[in-house]
C-alpha cells in the first residue's frame, strides 16, 4: 500500500489547502516538460495519483480507513512497509 500523505510530503491530519499547495510544488518540479530527469514522469503521475486519492473527501476517508484497518490488522507489516516506502524516498533524493 503507497502512502500517499509520504509521497506529497504532508501529515495525514494536513488539511486540504496544505494538500493542494503541497501538490503544486511537486507537481511544477516533476513536470516532465520541466524536469528532464529520466524519472521525472513516473515521479509526477505518482504525484497525480496521489493527490487525486487526497483530493477527494470520500476517497481520502476510504483511504484513511483502509490505512488505519491496516495498521489495527496486521500493525508490524504495516509500519514494516511505511517505514520502508519513507525511508526510500529518503534515500532516492
Amino acid at each position: 500500500m503507497k502512502d500517499h500523505y509520504a509521497i506529497l510530503g504532508v501529515a495525514a491530519n494536513a488539511p486540504l489547502t496544505e494538500v493542494k499547495s503541497a501538490y503544486r510544488k511537486k507537481a511544477s518540479l516533476l513536470h516532465p516538460d520541466k524536469n528532464p530527469s529520466a524519472d521525472a514522469a513516473a515521479k509526477f503521475r505518482e504525484i497525480q495519483e496521489a493527490y487525486e486519492l487526497l483530493g477527494d473527501k470520500d476517497r481520502r476517508h476510504a483511504y484513511d480507513e483502509n490505512r488505519r484497518r491496516s495498521l489495527l490488522d496486521n500493525p508490524l507489516e504495516s509500519a514494516r512497509e511505511i517505514w520502508q516506502y519513507y525511508l526510500d524516498g529518503i534515500l532516492k533524493r
